[in-house]
């Protein structure tokens, strides 16, 4: 067939994505192999393909294609996940511009704009991943919201709350007032912010004086119920058991002394508002103070539990303005009376939605929590399997912040005021007594059990909240299996434990800590093996990719422009486990180019085809050099890319790879194989050169799955297919061989490099001396070495040869004989500047050798190789030194 110019990704991706599809090489069954399962981290129904999602999903395809190439029964699973927070934020959207206010509907009437929302974009993002050649096994998509699914959150949830670890309660939560819900720890970003301090005196009630409060948030003072001082600061002494008034609403509050407050800060006084802020309400409970709240579910200033405080026109005139808004106003009107003494620009955290970027207030309010303290005493194996490496890191740093998160873990908040989600399973009487049960039916049962009462007439009512996003997605290598809604099936018991994880850091708590809690709790084994954690893609400048910053490119048109294999190319080269990956288009084009170097070689094959020999010498050809030492090559890389993937090194293992096609295969062998100006090829030396492209087509398909497929069906007529071809056993190299090519390539490199700068042009034949203790070493690859740098004749000489140019490789002399006149001058520099390069080696080889603690502590083979670079030095040197004074 005939080849295009360059490689055209576009004509061939669908082609073969097509083919894989029609194959059924991406489903798995269980069966008698060892099965390696990977599943997706499900990105929300609300997500387009970012570059995240493309290294998340390299990385996993990477892993699926290399198991199912090892004659593993590779099974990835995909599926999304519900987000409630981000998908209703999504379809109220959508319905207001329908001028339709989700207070106008039903929760029925919502949802089903909610389902008709999912089902229009919710799957997206899997159809995006099938042009990146992500090989999932699509008959098995999941969805957080099916009904198995949702019937075994309930189930779980139902389970907790019999065993004491779920309990309702009254507490201080993070609010996020644009999506009018509880959030947990996890979901709450802490932002540097600019602010003001204020400085706001509150006068004591006997006259006697007045104390000064630093705040940043004079809003809430109509909340104040307290000023509190540290007990050992002595400025403040006389003080507590005193009362103050607080301006504007002219309260009495007392002052009182806790070791919580911070006498450095501001003025050592802090304003106590329990209904505000979660340390103020620590303090409130110790101190029985009371908690009045004046800001509404949506951070607007309400007076409802002011009534005792009012009539005051001034705090009605607040009811209704926004929080921010309040701040300036109420910070003017305390500067009215004279009670403001200064404002301070102020650097502070914040805490924001890590979905919709609000600012988080913090809230008193009746929620559903889990124990996790308890929770995690009762499945102490949580800790345990990542400390032991029974659940293994990548990197292994993050064990201590896993293990940090775990020793310090608090109560998790898993209600959400939404009606997109798992709607929790609490029915309530008109009194607001409830029970925990299924359905409606169960809870009537459980009703009348529990109050010992027939069920109202009015009946039960469910609670209106849903559960958190991530108290349905921490079930999901147990689920995606039914290993709840149908315990100990066949699949459960076969692919799980899972092999192996990819996910991103950020979600280290809210999902990973969590799924290992669950699959020790449900299951009573580690969810996986082995967690991979992807770095951030930022862009060349450091910068977290964005659409705010408008650095974040279009994923699908760089396939468009480049092809998915140059995409994943580019993603991959630079991506170290752990590390942020600062992504730059350009190593896209270093993947195309890739792609084009490869296509120029099977060209160049192609052309050989029609010259092969009619006859050839097997003895001969079975000691070609240059098929032996890339046989032994290969050989070399693929048990180091073995070796590099075991280790998850997978952007090193793409380096080592690269190189080996790109310059051992593409720039050395076939230069060394390539017959004369129309000259036959040898058959075997032919057949040996598919056959070598061909494994390393395999070697690379897990990273390029596109181009290698199609090279390795264009190499020879195929029976199968690459991407379900196991790889090939590996054995041990030659490292006699391997030095020889070794050398061969830096002694070609070196004598090309003398050539230039002797300008001795490459169609000038050369005669060439060589002085060597090892002359057998050079009998090996004396053919090649003559071709390569156009030498007519090589000598093994004991001596300097008179009137050439001479050079020193290695440890050994080469002089070159040739008909154009001598530059001695040029010959000396270039020998003075290499001794000058080894003088200043040696001197960095010697630092090393002489600091006691590196000898003290480097292993012996670091050393030896230290040691070995100071003795090549000293005998090169040497070398140097001797054919300066020849001349």
């Amino acid at each position: 067939m005939e080849l295009s110019k360059n490689f055209e990704p576009q004509s061939i991706e669908n082609k073969w994505y097509s083919h894989w599809m029609n194959k059924g090489y991406f489903k798995s069954v269980p069966d008698h192999r060892e099965p390696y399962t990977i599943v997706m981290p499900p990105p929300n129904v609300t997500g387009v393909l970012h570059m995240g999602h493309c290294l998340n999903n390299t990385i996993q395809d990477i892993l699926i294609r290399r198991a199912r190439m090892q004659g593993k029964n590779a099974c990835w699973v995909p599926g999304t996940d519900h987000a409630s927070i981000a998908t209703e934020a999504k379809v109220v959207g959508m319905l207001r511009e329908k001028g339709i206010a989700k207070s106008s509907l039903t929760r029925t009437e919502f949802l089903k704009y909610a389902w008709e929302w999912k089902e229009k974009y919710g799957g997206i993002i899997l159809e995006q991943l099938k042009k990146m050649g992500c090989s999932l096994d699509w008959d098995r998509t999941a969805f957080t919201m099916d009904d198995d699914y949702y019937q075994s959150v309930i189930t779980i949830f139902i389970k907790l709350y019999n065993d004491g670890i779920i309990y309702r309660g009254l507490r201080m939560v993070n609010w996020d007032p644009v999506s009018l819900t509880a959030l947990s720890d996890e979901e709450v970003i802490f932002k540097e912010v600019d602010s003001k301090l204020y400085y706001v005196s509150y006068p004591l009630v006997d006259g006697t004086g007045s104390i000064t409060v630093a705040t940043t948030r004079p809003e809430t003072i109509m909340g104040d119920v307290a000023i509190c001082v540290n007990p050992t600061d002595e400025r403040y002494a006389a003080f507590v058991g005193k009362q103050v008034i607080v301006p504007i609403i002219n309260r009495k509050i007392p002052v009182i002394a806790d070791d919580y407050v911070d006498a450095t800060f501001g003025t050592g006084a802090l304003k106590i508002t329990p209904a505000h802020d979660k340390n103020d309400n620590e303090i409130g409970r110790k101190h029985q103070l009371a908690s009045l709240n004046t800001l509404d579910a949506s951070g607007k200033f309400t007076a409802e539990a002011l009534t005792a405080d009012l009539p005051n026109e001034t705090v009605q005139s607040y009811v209704g303005i926004d929080r921010f808004e309040l701040r300036k106003k109420i910070a003017a009107d305390i500067d009215a009376l004279g009670r403001l003494q200064k404002v301070e620009d102020y650097k502070g955290q914040v805490g924001t939605s890590e979905r919709t970027g609000a600012i988080i207030e913090s809230r008193l309010s009746l929620q559903w929590f889990m124990n996790m303290k308890l929770f995690i005493e009762q499945n102490k194996a949580t800790l345990d399997a990542i400390l032991t490496d029974d659940i293994k890191l990548h990197p292994s740093k993050l064990k201590n912040t896993y293990s940090y998160w775990i020793e310090n873990i608090k109560d998790w908040c898993i209600s959400r005021q939404l009606w997109w989600g798992q709607q929790i399973p609490a029915w309530y009487d008109a009194e607001g007594n409830f029970v925990v049960a299924a359905d409606k039916e169960a809870a009537a049962i459980a009703y009348s059990s529990q109050y010992n009462k027939p069920v109202p007439a009015e009946g039960l009512a469910q609670d209106e909240d849903c559960l958190d996003t991530w108290f349905s997605s921490w079930l999901w290598p147990i689920e995606v299996f039914k290993g709840i809604s149908n315990p100990n099936n066949n699949e459960i018991d076969y692919y799980y434990p899972t092999t192996t994880l990819v996910t991103g850091q950020d979600i280290l708590f809210f999902w990973v800590a969590r799924m290992v809690m669950a699959g020790f709790a449900f299951k009573g084994t580690k969810p996986f093996k082995d967690v991979y954690f992807t770095g951030m893609v930022r862009d060349n400048q450091g910068r977290k990719m964005s659409k705010q910053l408008g650095n974040s490119p279009d994923l699908l048109g760089l396939i468009d422009q480049y092809g998915a294999d140059a995409v994943r190319f580019g993603i991959m080269i630079a991506s170290p486990a752990g590390n942020d990956i600062l992504f730059d288009e350009n190593a896209l084009e270093q993947g195309r180019n890739f792609n084009n170097k490869m296509w120029n070689a099977l060209k160049l094959l192609q052309m050989w085809k029609e010259r092969q020999a009619t006859t050839t010498n097997d003895a001969n050809i079975e000691q070609n050099f240059a098929i032996q030492w890339f046989k032994n090559r290969l050989i070399e890389v693929s048990n180091e890319v073995n070796d590099l993937l075991n280790q998850f090194k997978l952007s090193e293992a793409l380096k080592v790879i690269y190189s080996l096609i790109w310059d051992d295969y593409c720039s050395w062998y076939l230069e060394w194989v390539k017959p004369g100006f129309e000259q036959p090829i040898d058959k075997i030396v032919y057949e040996q050169s598919i056959a070598f492209f061909g494994e390393l087509m395999q070697l690379l398909h897990p990273f390029m799955p596109f181009v290698t497929e199609e090279i390795y069906h264009v190499l020879a007529t195929r029976t199968t297919d690459l991407m379900v071809t196991t790889y090939q056993t590996t054995q041990a190299a030659n490292q006699t061989i391997l030095n020889e090519g070794l050398l061969l390539k830096n002694i070609i490199s070196g004598l090309r490099d003398i050539r230039n700068k002797n300008q001795i042009k490459p169609k000038d034949s050369i005669q060439l001396h060589i002085q060597t203790s090892d002359t057998a070493t050079y009998k090996a690859i004396e053919h090649i070495l003559a071709k390569q740098i156009n030498a007519a004749g090589i000598y093994f000489v004991n001596d300097a040869v008179a009137g050439t140019i001479t050079s020193v490789i290695g440890k050994d002399k080469f002089f070159i004989e040739t008909s154009q006149p001598l530059n001695v001058a040029a010959q000396k520099e270039a020998l003075e500047k290499e001794l000058q390069h080894l003088q200043g080696f040696l001197l960095s080889v010697d630092k090393k050798l002489s600091n006691e603690k590196f000898v003290a502590n480097a292993k012996p083979e670091v050393l030896a190789l230290e040691q070995k670079k100071k003795a090549d030095a000293l005998a090169k040197m040497s070398i140097i030194n001797e054919s300066l004074q020849s001349l």
